[in-house]
C-alpha cells in the first residue's frame, strides 16, 4: 500500500477525531457525530476513511442556472 492511505482510520486518527482514548468512548462519540463505524471482536473501533472524508467534505456548489425568460408573464 505504498503511497496509498489505509482503508481505515489509524488509532491516532480515531483519538484525534473523537477526542477519546477508550474504545467504548470512541464508539459513543462516533455515534453522536453520525459517523458509521464497527466494533471489532477485540473491542477496537473501525471507521472507513472514505466515510469520514465524505462527512467532513465541503458541500459542492451547485452549477449556476442561466436566467430563463418568464414565458408565463408574456
Amino acid at each position: 500500500m505504498h503511497g496509498q492511505q489505509p482503508l481505515f482510520l489509524t488509532p491516532d486518527e480515531l483519538r484525534e477525531l473523537t477526542g477519546r482514548i477508550r474504545h467504548g468512548a470512541q464508539a459513543r462519540a462516533l455515534r453522536g457525530m453520525g459517523i458509521e463505524h464497527r466494533v471489532r471482536p477485540d473491542g477496537t473501533v473501525a471507521v472507513l476513511r472514505t466515510h469520514v472524508e465524505q462527512q467532513f467534505a465541503a458541500p459542492t456548489a451547485r452549477p449556476k442556472r442561466e436566467p430563463q425568460p418568464n414565458w408565463s408573464a408574456i
